[in-house]
């Protein structure tokens, strides 16, 4: 994997927007102040960045993928007033026990599972091995280490408590802590 790019890999609600349960309504959305500086700082640092999340709620049949990607083209916008960019973004629609039809099944590419992260290897290029995984959830951690990735956790959304549930190895195994999303990506680029 020498020479190839590096990557930063974002979770999607409570990383970059607030969380918001199954965030089905475009109305609903708010972006994490300074989110859009922080992804920015990964894009001018020769990271690629790419997002993924679990999206369950298709599942559900709380919303559909064509809303999931409505949002996904709003936090697009709403970050490119700031200069900054998403390289590519991944979703799991399916839930292994909860939902309907063709998206009521295990998956690889349901968090903690390393699909949406195998997949952008292959399709950006980037080495996966040592690139950065930043999240809230104990999901985000797993996926880091399954992956051979680094996970730093963001006391954003659900981050706060997973911090308390974590064990003292748990902890051991973050590469850090970040209050939000902005001060973890200045941390990745060295600021």
């Amino acid at each position: 994997m020498k020479g190839m790019r590096r990557a930063v890999f974002l979770d999607r609600d409570g990383t970059i927007n607030e969380e918001a349960g199954y965030l089905g309504r475009i109305e609903d959305l708010r972006v994490i102040e300074g989110a859009g500086a922080g992804v920015r700082l990964l894009n001018q640092s020769g990271y690629s960045v790419v997002v993924v999340t679990n999206q369950s709620g298709v599942a559900r049949g709380i919303f559909d993928e064509a809303m999931v990607e409505k949002i996904h083209l709003e936090i697009s916008r709403r970050l490119a007033e700031e200069g900054a960019f998403i390289d590519r973004w991944y979703y799991c629609p399916h839930h292994p026990t909860q939902g309907v039809g063709r998206f009521r099944r295990e998956c690889v590419c349901r968090k903690p599972f390393t699909g949406m992260l195998d997949m952008a290897g292959r399709d950006l290029g980037v080495a996966v091995s040592g690139s950065f995984v930043v999240g809230d959830s104990v999901r985000d951690i797993e996926l880091a280490l399954n992956a051979g990735a680094r996970p730093v956790l963001v006391l954003t959304g659900y981050g706060g408590e997973t911090l308390k549930r974590l064990t003292e190895g748990g902890r051991a195994s973050l590469a850090y802590i970040a209050p939000d999303i902005l001060e973890a990506c200045k941390w990745i680029c060295g600021y």
